[in-house]
């Protein structure tokens, strides 16, 4: 009996292999509007129980209880201030699964758009770092911010720290 011809194989040809543990983009869930809230709640909890004793050893709270206004300066080292205490708090979850205490204790993550878990500069740099950025200018920050909070209604939920990243929020 003749055996059929062997084809080799092409050395050139996709991947066949299934890939089974990562998710399709499309059957990701959003995070709803109450879970990142509730999440953003939790993480500004934390910061801010751990920037209090910051504020009052640096004399930011007595420089503003006299009456002063702080100046660039301040501002400046404050914030600064503000985004190590988070990077201290949140930053090894960030690099290890795309969370935030918050997002870890209500179920969320963050991803980019094809699901996947984005590098550390995207989080850390793009999706925070921005948004602190602007928080030093004057007027401007106060409409970023609302702005930024208001795109959560968009079909996509995706607020503009997350178009600036290009990341979302999904449920885990």
């Amino acid at each position: 009996m003749q055996q059929p011809p062997q084809i080799p194989s092409n050395p050139y040809a996709a991947p066949q292999a299934v890939v089974a543990d990562l998710p399709d983009a499309g059957q990701l869930e959003l995070a709803g509007l109450g879970m990142r809230l509730a999440g953003a709640i939790v993480d500004a909890l934390i910061l801010g129980l751990l920037l209090i004793p910051v504020l009052f050893a640096s004399g930011y709270i007595q420089l503003v209880m006299s009456g002063q206004q702080p100046g660039f300066a301040w501002q400046v080292g404050i914030g600064v201030a503000g985004f190590i205490c988070f990077l201290v708090v949140n930053g090894y979850l960030l690099n290890k699964s795309g969370q935030t205490v918050g997002k870890k204790l209500l179920g969320m993550r963050i991803v980019d758009l094809n699901g996947n878990k984005p590098d550390f500069f995207r989080l850390a740099g793009l999706r925070y770092g921005v948004g602190q950025l602007i928080a030093l200018v004057p007027i401007i920050n106060m409409v970023y911010w609302l702005v930024d909070v208001l795109f959560i209604f968009r079909e996509d939920r995706r607020c503009i720290h997350d178009l600036i990243a290009g990341t979302q929020v999904v449920t885990v």
